[in-house]
């Protein structure tokens, strides 16, 4: 009989090649993670693109990516630099700003409250709010404002992000944000359709629900946050504080411009917490997407029980926005998911209702393109199913003199406008507060954009004036030229 010593001994000599093969296993995954970007569209015959050139083309200074697989986080990994005049490095516990994905978050403090029995999701929001009350109109038509409605972006309330404020300057509180008064740099909010009648993206709303969550629990909101959700969830990195003064400062990294400059003050100070005021960083954020994907299976109830996850999941406007998430069921498989963009920082993220799978990439670049083009590459490397979506399409020439004929501003609405330019035989289109992007031809008047869902269609009306047709989103739209 083997001795208990030989029998461990024989079991390490057995178990040691399995933990080696997986540790290269999963560094093979990197790298292959690391060298098959794509875009949401591929060019024919084009090669697959490697993270470090596309950070160099998109100018972006760091990168921060965590992938999950059966409810792991599988690796983690930092890119690039977090300042990049100093080559600090991006490291996993770098913190970046989350920017929209915070209303993810907010949606767990708030249904946690909803589950505690403290707040009625379907009541009026005036029933929870006592240092100030949500002033309605003739505008909602009688119709009372619940928390679902702001959760899901059907309150009918105005302002849909938040700029921020540079370090240094003052800033205003919640209930000055909510009247727009000086120094909230944001109108008021205020009803501008019916509650519930459709879909109105709404940070004001969601700034709404932050005060709730304030009058409700007589508690800083950052505080709560950290003590309900946060640390619950093993978000031990992450706060909700603005300015951040609760984690290391040499944690926060840089915001930069698309131009790959540093903004004034490195990045702006977001007193609408639950809009856009977190600071976190990928590897934490994977912990807050699992906890959510075991409670969903019935698995776990850390913070959320499976039932309000499952109201969390549901679609309440539109036809893809759950409480604080988007729903997609790509090739039918539901995910979750939310992305981010404040002055300088740009994140996603996308977790499976079931199988326990994601991705989080964040950046501190107001350039987004090569988000997507990582996710991409993790979900056709690691088989995810529905993400990995192949669109290969091919390009026609176009002659240079023709695409000098659809240049011009056209109207998308006062004031705002569509510009088209021609580069060198390439045409570019730039909205007002957008950065520019190249179009390519499908056919000689058709051109579509390779990191956006949208299509352009050039033609002349009945008096030869220069139009084009935009479509997005399942919608025709024509765009008239400026004259």
């Amino acid at each position: 009989m083997k001795t208990f010593s030989r029998i461990l001994l024989s079991a390490a000599f057995i178990t040691t090649p399995l933990i080696l093969r997986a540790q290269t296993d999963a560094v093979e995954q990197i790298k292959q993670v690391e060298n098959n970007l794509f875009g949401r569209v591929q060019i024919a015959g084009e090669k697959t693109w490697s993270l470090a050139d596309r950070m160099a083309f998109y100018k972006i200074p760091g990168l921060s990516i965590a992938v999950i697989q059966n409810h792991k986080i599988v690796w983690a990994k930092g890119y690039g630099f977090a300042n990049d005049s100093a080559k600090t490095p991006v490291t996993t516990q770098t913190l970046f700003q989350a920017a929209s994905i915070s209303k993810s978050l907010n949606a767990v403090g708030v249904l946690k409250l909803a589950q505690d029995k403290k707040l009625d999701l379907d009541a009026d929001i005036n029933t929870y709010l006592t240092s100030w009350k949500f002033p309605y109109d003739s505008v909602s038509k009688g119709k009372r404002i619940t928390t679902v409605n702001l959760l899901s972006h059907s309150s009918g309330l105005n302002v849909h992000g938040f700029g921020g404020y540079e370090p240094g300057v003052p800033l205003p509180t919640i209930v000055q944000v909510l009247n727009g008064e000086k120094p909230a740099n944001t109108p008021r909010i205020h009803s501008v359709t019916a509650p519930g009648l459709n879909y109105q993206y709404s940070g004001g709303g969601i700034t709404v629900s932050q005060l709730m969550v304030m009058d409700i629990t007589h508690l800083p909101y950052a505080d709560y946050m950290k003590k309900e959700v946060l640390n619950p969830l093993g978000m031990n990195s992450s706060t909700y504080a603005q300015p951040a003064i609760d984690v290391n400062k040499a944690l926060l990294a840089t915001a930069y411009n698309e131009d790959g400059k540093p903004i004034r003050g490195n990045y702006h100070i977001y007193p609408e917490q639950a809009a856009a005021g977190l600071w976190t960083n990928p590897t934490d954020l994977a912990k807050y997407i699992i906890a959510i994907q075991q409670a969903y299976e019935g698995k776990s109830s850390n913070v959320l029980n499976q039932a309000m996850v499952k109201q969390m999941f549901t679609v309440h406007a539109g036809n893809d926005v759950g409480l604080g998430v988007f729903i997609s069921k790509p090739d039918n498989v539901f995910y979750f998911s939310h992305d981010g963009a404040n002055a300088g920082f740009r994140a996603r993220y996308v977790g499976s209702f079931e199988g326990g799978n994601g991705v989080v990439v964040m950046v501190n670049s107001n350039n987004d393109g090569v988000i997507n083009e990582l996710i991409n590459s993790v979900a056709k490397v690691y088989d995810f199913k529905g993400l990995y979506h192949p669109n290969i399409k091919t390009l026609v020439t176009v002659p240079a003199d023709i695409l000098k004929t659809y240049t011009g501003k056209f109207l998308i609405g006062p004031p705002r406008t569509l510009s088209i330019t021609e580069d060198g035989g390439r045409l570019f289109a730039q909205a007002i507060g957008d950065i520019k992007r190249e179009l390519y031809p499908q056919a000689v008047n058709h051109f579509f954009f390779r990191d956006l869902p949208y299509k352009l269609e050039f033609n002349k009306d009945a008096d030869g004036k220069q139009h084009l047709i935009f479509y997005g989103d399942g919608n025709k739209m024509e765009l008239k030229r400026a004259e």
